[in-house]
């Protein structure tokens, strides 16, 4: 069995720490890296959920897209819930490594994964990292359909191949529009519009889009179709990815390792209740 030093050297390689954003903490957060590692679980979030999973489990090292401490923290005291995860963790001897912003530009990462689970054909990068001569690392991807098909067509795409959450999919544009060339980006996107844009795309899809840079992309000319998933819902299909490249590394180094992908839904939205008037509110009572 590899020691946990091994493993993170390993995921260290896919995801170099020094490609993530400076504002971004992502690494080791809790773990003796002379540990053995046998059960190793990859998951969007690290909350209690996950945490509770991984005892259960027996994995001895969880693998979280997201971080715990994204900012500074003075105590890791039980009574809280992020104290209580790390509570959990240390006592049950299960490490906690997160790759972040570091994912989201890899070569695969996560705007890969998210291409891949829409069916989609990647062609380039959307934002391309100027660091990587082959031109394939970058943030977000630029995609193609096989087929073109309507905006209704492809956010029903979305809807059925993207895990299942209270929000859905939701939509800015003209549903009988042509989609063919693709935008997409895993996580918040809406800081990417312009190169969105720039690119050329029949629609984007990404997650967290807020009402005024909806509008204005919606209100400039030619106005820009947009498919607004999940936050979660569009980075869970990394972590099938993230498995599948640890599994390999195992393999090669015959290490043994079992990796687990988990399905608990963390997007913190439960549940959605449907308009019960037209998208148009003319006439209705105020």
């Amino acid at each position: 069995m590899p020691r946990l030093s091994e493993v993170i050297a390993a995921l260290d390689a896919l995801w170099p720490p020094s490609r993530a954003e400076q504002w971004d903490a992502v690494g080791t957060v809790c773990g003796d890296p002379d540990a053995e590692v046998t059960r190793v679980l990859f998951a969007v979030d690290p909350v209690q959920e996950i945490a509770d999973e991984a005892v259960k489990l027996g994995a001895d090292l969880i693998v979280t897209h997201h971080p715990l401490y994204l900012r500074g923290t003075t105590t890791v005291e039980a009574g809280t819930f992020k104290g209580r995860v790390v509570h959990t963790l240390i006592k049950n001897d299960i490490a906690l490594h997160v790759a972040h912003t570091n994912a989201d530009t890899a070569d695969p990462g996560v705007s890969d994964a998210l291409a891949g689970a829409l069916g989609l054909r990647i062609t380039g990068p959307l934002v391309p990292d100027p660091s990587d001569p082959d031109g394939r690392r970058g943030l977000g991807r630029i995609c193609e359909l096989d087929h073109p098909e309507t905006l209704r067509e492809f956010a029903a795409r979305a809807a059925a191949w993207l895990p299942p959450t209270a929000q859905g999919i939701r939509v800015a544009g003209d549903p009988d529009a042509p989609v063919h060339r693709v935008a997409v980006s895993g996580g918040s996107g809406d800081s990417l519009f312009e190169q969105v844009r720039a690119a050329g795309v029949d629609v984007f899809l990404t997650a967290d889009l807020r009402h005024h840079p909806v509008s204005e992309a919606r209100e400039t000319s030619p106005p820009l179709a947009l498919v607004d998933a999940a936050h979660w819902a569009t980075e869970w299909p990394w972590c099938e990815q993230a498995a599948a490249q640890l599994d390999a590394i195992s393999e090669r180094h015959g290490w043994g390792l079992r990796t687990h992908v988990s399905r608990t839904v963390t997007d913190p939205w439960t549940a959605h209740a449907p308009s019960v008037t037209p998208p148009s509110i003319s006439g209705a009572p105020n």
